[in-house]
């Protein structure tokens, strides 16, 4: 007599990886234009733009209000391939290092984690990201000098061709420098607000406690990586003039930013950013969260599922 084989009590890591990608891309649809935004006022070395607001103005008028969503191909790339990979990572990592009855690691082991998932997510995500820098940034430059590409396959072929297979790796460095800080400030600080604000007993587990819990991540996480992002922006973005590249590296850039800009030059773009950063990290938890409960209902049959791993 046969039994009948036990029912897997937890989400498989394939499919983790898959809700990670699916959470990144469905809130990049929302916040791209915002991704924009900050990418043009970045790249921008006068004081071209002071406002996101003129920003948006800018971009409408002369390129129409489509143009807002420049670069969506490699924005939903780069969350197939780095949120994907780093939500995945961290998901299953943080249920390896839970408590033998679900207690929650430590602060500083959710920090490791969202560091060490960072860093590989990131690494995977470069060439998409590089992608969405150029794209997003081309609509600045006078027509003559565009680089046009239709969508990010095209981007990726002609980086290729045109400059070498490693261009699609240009600053990963500073990317994975970036990622290092973004993971570790924005999911450690994101379950340690939910905690804070439950304790204050003004908030019960719900949406509103994961959007007000969120922003207070995306506002540390903003003013921590910003720095880190813009040479990573700078490097992405920079052409080889007389066979020289503008930037020798991260520290290079920084470097000329203080001194040609200003120090407070390397948030510029702070507020683009840090309302991207907000909502898109809500977005991509809640969710996150909403795939991982239905599956365990639906699929595992816990009718009391909580989302988890956050």
């Amino acid at each position: 007599m046969s039994s009948t084989p036990p029912k897997p009590t937890t989400i498989p890591n394939g499919i983790k990886f898959l809700f990670g990608g699916l959470a990144g891309m469905g809130a990049t649809c929302f916040v791209q234009p915002l991704d924009l935004v900050k990418n043009r006022m970045q790249v921008a070395t006068s004081k071209e733009h002071k406002t996101s607001l003129h920003v948006l103005r800018h971009v409408i008028k002369s390129e129409g209000v489509t143009a807002l969503y420049s670069g969506l191909s490699a924005g939903l790339l780069r969350q197939a391939t780095y949120t994907t990979t780093r939500l995945g990572i961290y998901t299953w990592l943080f249920e390896k290092a839970s408590g033998p009855n679900g207690e929650p690691p430590s602060f500083l082991v959710k920090a490791g984690l969202g560091m060490a998932a960072g860093v590989v997510g990131s690494f995977v995500g470069t060439p998409a990201e590089v992608s969405l820098i150029r794209m997003t940034s081309d609509g600045r430059l006078p027509p003559a000098e565009r680089r046009n590409y239709k969508n990010v396959v095209d981007a990726l072929v002609r980086m290729t061709r045109e400059e070498g297979l490693f261009t699609l790796w240009r600053g990963a460095i500073p990317t994975m420098g970036r990622a290092m800080v973004v993971n570790a400030a924005q999911l450690a600080s994101y379950s340690q607000a939910k905690q804070a604000l439950i304790g204050t007993g003004y908030f019960r587990d719900n949406i509103f406690l994961h959007f007000c819990a969120s922003m207070i991540s995306g506002l540390v996480t903003t003013a921590a990586s910003m720095p880190v992002d813009i040479a990573k922006t700078r490097i992405q973005n920079m052409k080889i003039i007389d066979g020289k590249p503008e930037y020798k590296g991260a520290v290079d850039v920084l470097t000329k930013v203080i001194r040609n800009e200003g120090f407070f030059s390397l948030w510029k773009g702070f507020t683009p950013y840090y309302m991207r950063l907000g909502p898109h990290t809500v977005l991509t938890f809640i969710f996150l969260e909403q795939l991982n409960i239905t599956y365990k209902k639906v699929i595992l049959g816990d009718a009391s599922a909580k989302g988890g791993g956050l």
